[in-house]
């Protein structure tokens, strides 16, 4: 039976067109830019181990603006990837991987002591800074001022140190965070233990004569870290700055740990508490309260929420007044605060061995990351590789359980920090003993331990 040709033409450009249309379709779903990305689904993309044949630690880790990592801690290896050492004391380590974990490039900084370090903080300028503490008084340390000092390095995209500083006394000075400030200097926190006649001698904003085994200190700095002002807070007793956050008034909240009960803590609640201290722009105090039980509770991390409140998380090990919902021996334990320091709502979590967390984050979509490390298998925990793990907990805006993995092998991995990546993944570095299981080898005592999730 042979068509009209008219039919046959008919039938051909109906076909084209379907076909059109069907190509054309294909290609928006390959090319639209709001395909909503995969959801997470926590399983490792990559994991990855850096250091030598002693022990190596990652304290800190950021992304860089070119979609990779920079890694900061310490190191007393002088081989594998350290390249530029040859002591075996312990030095500043800060190396740079591209997106997926392959090493760019590995510096050292420090003198023939202790020199360790703490944080690193993307600059404005497209370097870094970065705060730890020093022993020494040689090599890249120019000054040493008694054993411990605050030790603030400016470093270039590439890692070459353009200048460096020393803050401290005679005692034991630690520096634990960093932060550049809206003026682009910088502000430093951590901790100091020094005579009190000294510190009246050097003019330290802080009213009468206070001496203790550790305050909390904070020194604010111009843009080439020259101080402009620093002020000091706590008791007679031990009192541990870990972590700051500017306000946004221009001021500074400190957290960290109190055992003290008098001079600036005016309502302790047990052995040791979260203790948040709140400046203005000039260093004077305008608030400090604590929170925790009759045990043990130390602050690790604080961040700005987006409804202008904030987030502080650490370790409890009590079981009554403001900790309700006590899980083992040591729970993380997230807190959120206004801008008062008015307690908004607490939560633990864990299982009955030790859990702690270290790093808090919140995510655009308001919920949250909480990442430490965890030796239980119970309760909050559903499994555990060995003697600790690396465990994260994601949670809603309420801090709500959402999702909870541990990662790492059979001997002590110990998670430190982590990052919600421009695209989207977790990534979590510290320190592992292990050669099993999700870490892929070991170089070492003890290695640097960086995982990236998708």
């Amino acid at each position: 039976m042979f068509l009209p040709r008219k039919t046959i033409l008919k039938t051909v450009v109906f076909s084209f067109l379907i076909l059109l249309l069907s190509c054309k379709s294909d290609d928006d779903s390959i090319t639209t830019d709001d395909t909503p990305p995969a959801a997470f689904t926590g399983e490792i993309e990559w994991a990855k181990t850096f250091g030598g044949s002693l022990e190596d630690d990652a304290n800190s880790i950021i992304e860089t603006p070119d979609g990779g990592y920079a890694i900061l801690g310490f190191t007393l290896s002088n081989d594998g990837d350290i390249s530029d050492k040859t002591s075996t004391d312990a030095d500043f380590w800060v190396f740079k991987t591209d997106p997926n974990g392959e090493l760019q490039w590995s510096k050292t900084y420090g003198g023939s002591a202790d020199d360790r370090a703490t944080r690193i903080i993307n600059t404005n300028d497209g370097g870094f800074a970065v705060i730890g503490y020093t022993r020494s008084n040689d090599g890249d340390v120019s000054q040493n001022n008694g054993f411990y000092d605050f030790w603030l390095l400016k470093l270039d995209s590439s890692g070459n140190m353009q200048w460096e500083k020393s803050y401290g006394f005679s005692g034991i000075d630690q520096g634990q965070a960093v932060i550049q400030t809206s003026d682009g200097g910088y502000f430093l926190s951590g901790y100091m233990d020094f005579d009190g006649r000294a510190a009246q001698q050097q003019s330290i904003n802080k009213s009468g004569n206070r001496h203790g085994v550790g305050e909390f200190w904070g020194i604010k700095t111009n843009a080439s870290g020259l101080e402009q002002w620093n002020a000091y807070f706590g008791g007679l007793n031990n009192d541990r700055a870990y972590d700051v956050v500017q306000t946004s008034d221009g001021g500074f909240i400190l957290v960290g740990n109190s055992e003290s009960e008098d001079f600036d803590i005016t309502n302790p609640r047990g052995s040791y508490d979260f203790w948040a201290v709140r400046v203005d722009a000039s260093g004077n105090l305008v608030w400090q309260k604590n929170y925790g039980g009759s045990g043990i509770e130390i602050a690790y991390s604080i961040t700005k929420t987006q409804d202008g409140n904030y987030l502080i998380l650490g370790d409890t090990r009590s079981s009554d007044q403001q900790v309700s919902n006590p899980k083992g021996n040591a729970d993380a334990w997230l807190i959120k605060i206004n801008e008062n320091g008015d307690l908004l709502w607490q939560k633990s979590y864990g299982g009955s061995e030790f859990d702690t967390g270290r790093n808090i984050i919140e995510k655009p979509d308001g919920n949250l990351i909480v990442f430490g490390t965890s030796r239980s298998n119970d309760q909050d925990v559903n499994a555990n590789y060995g003697q600790s793990d690396f465990w994260i907990v994601i949670t809603d805006t309420n801090g709500n359980i959402t999702f909870e993995k541990n990662y790492g092998g059979s001997a002590l991995d110990f998670g430190n920090s982590s990052l919600l990546t421009s695209t989207g993944n977790i990534v979590l570095a510290g320190s592992t003993e292990s050669n099993d299981f999700d870490v892929p080898n070991n170089q070492g005592s003890k290695d640097v331990l960086i995982i990236k999730l998708k």
